[in-house]
């Protein structure tokens, strides 16, 4: 049976945590931590919960502050947003998990992972963001850098963004389209309610991704999968390249012909891969 918490954080702050239940009535079966993208509510997305119960695992997928009813935190760092979820994980009693992170999830998934090495036996990280060097580079091969770019100048030149921005419908191509009309709809109907009722995450998602992290990819001690649709046209190849770089104990698998949502269909064998690093 799903359920939603909210759970307390040791600055007076709320986190909010959806969690798809036990599997198999199993209360000790293994957890994955899904880390949601950029703008998502943190509600629990069917495909997610479907991947993991049928391989005996338990999702566990947190609202970072500004989303989905967890109080929001303005300047907020990557790892900061890690070290929240750490704190949702104590108090749930958990004491070991994989770390799941799509898109705007992937850096949270990585943080949660060097803040909390005994927690995080592995990670998956599907179309990443890399941490941000400081250079025009980061952002070639994106169709719309226009919010990151915003970002730059911080959380009120973000939101000013904010007010006149449109989607540009030439981020995702013909088969993303596809996905978010069939199996992954639910991501789509998110990402939309999220952007309308909690728009302040996504500010504060974009300007972490721009500043430091608050921790580095070498402290990263859990093995790595990153995952790379070659024709990403919202975090492109590169950024996979960035990640390999600087972890410990990453691997790269690369979808030549996925884009940003069509990369999602790896999530069955990058689960396989979790589960098989113990």
């Amino acid at each position: 049976m799903t359920a939603r918490y909210e759970i307390d954080l040791p600055d007076g702050r709320v986190l909010v945590v959806h969690d798809s239940g036990p599997v198999g009535h199993d209360p000790a079966a293994p957890v994955v931590v899904w880390h949601h993208g950029s703008p998502q509510s943190g509600a629990l997305l069917p495909p997610v919960v479907e991947v993991a119960a049928e391989r005996g695992l338990r999702v566990l997928s947190p609202a970072r502050a500004g989303y989905g009813g967890s109080t929001r935190a303005p300047g907020r760092s990557v790892a900061g947003a890690a070290t929240d979820v750490g704190h949702a994980l104590e108090a749930l009693g958990v004491t070991g998990c994989y770390a799941v992170g799509a898109s705007g999830g992937g850096p949270h998934a990585l943080a949660l992972a060097a803040v909390r090495p005994d927690l995080v036996r592995g990670v998956t990280s599907l179309a990443g963001l890399a941490p941000y060097d400081g250079t025009d580079a980061w952002f070639v091969g994106m169709a719309d850098d226009g919010a990151l770019r915003a970002a730059l100048g911080g959380t009120g030149a973000r939101e000013r963004f904010a007010e006149t921005a449109e989607f540009d419908e030439s981020s995702f191509t013909e088969a993303d389209y596809a996905m978010l009309a069939g199996p992954w709809a639910a991501l789509g109907d998110d990402a939309g309610r999220a952007d309308v009722e909690w728009p302040g995450g996504l500010v504060d998602d974009d300007v972490a991704f721009v500043r430091p992290w608050g921790t580095a990819l070498a402290e990263v001690a859990a093995p790595v999968l990153v995952v790379q649709g070659g024709a990403d046209r919202v975090v492109p190849r590169h950024h996979a390249d960035r990640l390999l770089a600087e972890l410990p104990a990453g691997e790269l698998w690369l979808r030549p012909r996925d884009g940003h949502i069509g990369v999602l269909e790896a999530l069955p064998v990058a689960h396989d891969w979790l589960r098989a690093q113990g």
